[in-house]
């Protein structure tokens, strides 16, 4: 993760850039925003942590413009404020900081307030589901879900159920069905597919009679209103 600091403190500076490089960051330090802004033209950084009190472009106004920019609003950042300025923290925080450390700090604090600030602000990873009546797949994590209730399945049950919700109405012979779920090579016999077909729909309990027999062919999947 990359972070930087702008702070005007050359001394400070190089403390919390060493701090947060010996912690497993890769940290850039910064004398004023103009300096950052130029940096900000070439790279990105996870998360800045940025000085109030800084001459010429102060922090506050640093924080307006990255909030004012489309590529930057989102950009998680930490205000470092002057003990007592309680004015300059609670309008750091409405213009959308996400956090604030209060000067003199602990550079261990200052690690732990990245570290939290980076986990509430971690992008969400898109799930996606399939969804048919009441039967719900998250093929993000692998779960199932039957009626609002969470199922076990083995894995073989998962990929036979993720295969019919995949293609719901559509028949499967049981010789397709072990050739797509136990692979081309396995050798085996059609009462395989039934038994799991029949564990699977004592699982998904009253959504098991969404898995209809199709007669003399095999197995489909369609939804029950």
């Amino acid at each position: 993760m990359i972070i930087w600091c702008v702070e005007d403190d050359e001394a400070i500076r190089n403390m919390m850039v060493y701090t947060l490089n010996v912690s497993g960051f890769d940290a850039k330090g910064f004398s004023d925003g103009a300096a950052f802004f130029d940096a900000l033209t070439t790279e990105k950084p996870h998360l800045v942590i940025l000085d109030i009190m800084m001459p010429g472009m102060d922090g506050i106004e640093v924080l307006k413009n990255l909030r004012t920019e489309e590529s930057t609003k989102a950009l998680p950042v930490i205000m470092a404020t002057a003990k007592g300025t309680e004015y300059d923290k609670v309008l750091g925080l409405d213009l959308g900081a996400d956090d604030y450390l209060v000067k003199p700090f602990g550079m261990m604090e200052m690690v732990s307030r990245v570290k939290a600030v980076l986990r509430r602000t971690k992008p969400k990873e898109n799930v996606e589901l399939r969804n048919v009546g009441m039967l719900e797949l998250n093929l993000s994590e692998h779960t199932v879900k039957a009626d609002g209730m969470r199922v076990q399945l083995t894995l073989k049950e998962y990929e036979i159920l993720q295969l019919f919700m995949e293609n719901v109405g559509r028949v499967f012979s049981r010789e397709s069905l072990l050739s797509i779920i136990w692979g081309t090579e396995y050798i085996g016999e059609s009462r395989t597919v039934d038994v799991h077909i029949g564990t699977l729909r004592a699982k998904l309990g009253k959504c098991g009679d969404y898995i209809e027999t199709v007669r003399g062919i095999g197995y489909r999947l369609e939804a029950k209103e």
